[in-house]
């Protein structure tokens, strides 16, 4: 019985449209990556819990049989493992070989066990998606590319990504998710306390 439980359960939680909603979900994370800090709905999928909608949507639309992925913590069960396998055919490495890594901040610790790139190919980073308790408007002020004056997002942490920014052009890219929201800080943001607070 639970097995056919576990069967149902990863047959179900794509996108109903997969061409319409995959291109939506596309855009909006494009649009995430290219305005750093700003917060975009995302919605189209139903992963097994404890994923978000957002994280199952980034899965569902980023990844495929060439994107390999790591599960990190609770990210990582037999529900989500099947899921993704169904839906995405993407394979599951450990953290030094993934191209995607998802689960909380406390789980995807530590970065720096996360491919970077290297000078010939930058772009052979991993993207890590937190998924997060809380994603506002508020917290450490970031600024560089896509960001006109300053913004702010309710980051775990300032030193990782300052640390992470001045491995420029190498580094990691992050997309934050929770329930259906998602927001993204690429490598090319600066992080620092907000002097307002």
């Amino acid at each position: 019985m639970e097995h056919s439980s576990l069967q149902a359960k990863t047959l179900l939680g794509g996108f109903e449209a997969p061409a319409i909603q995959s291109a939506h979900a596309f855009r909006g994370i494009m649009q995430a990556m290219a305005r750093p800090g700003k917060i975009f709905d995302i919605e189209g999928a139903e992963p097994p819990a404890p994923l978000s909608a957002a994280a199952g949507c980034v899965l569902l639309t980023l990844c495929d049989t060439d994107t390999p992925v790591y599960l990190a913590g609770a990210a990582d069960t037999p529900a989500i493992r099947a899921w993704l396998a169904f839906h995405t055919g993407a394979p599951l490495v450990g953290r030094s070989e993934c191209m995607f890594a998802l689960g909380s901040w406390r789980d995807l610790a530590p970065l720096s066990s996360y491919p970077i790139g290297t000078s010939q190919y930058p772009d052979r980073s991993a993207t890590l998606i937190v998924e997060s308790a809380e994603l506002t408007p508020n917290g450490p002020m970031l600024t560089g590319p896509g960001i006109k004056d300053s913004a702010q997002l309710s980051l775990p942490d300032i030193a990782a990504f300052q640390d992470n920014h001045a491995l420029f052009p190498l580094g990691l890219d992050f997309i934050f998710t929770c329930a259906n929201r998602l927001a993204a800080l690429p490598r090319t943001t600066e992080v620092s306390e907000c002097m307002s607070q």
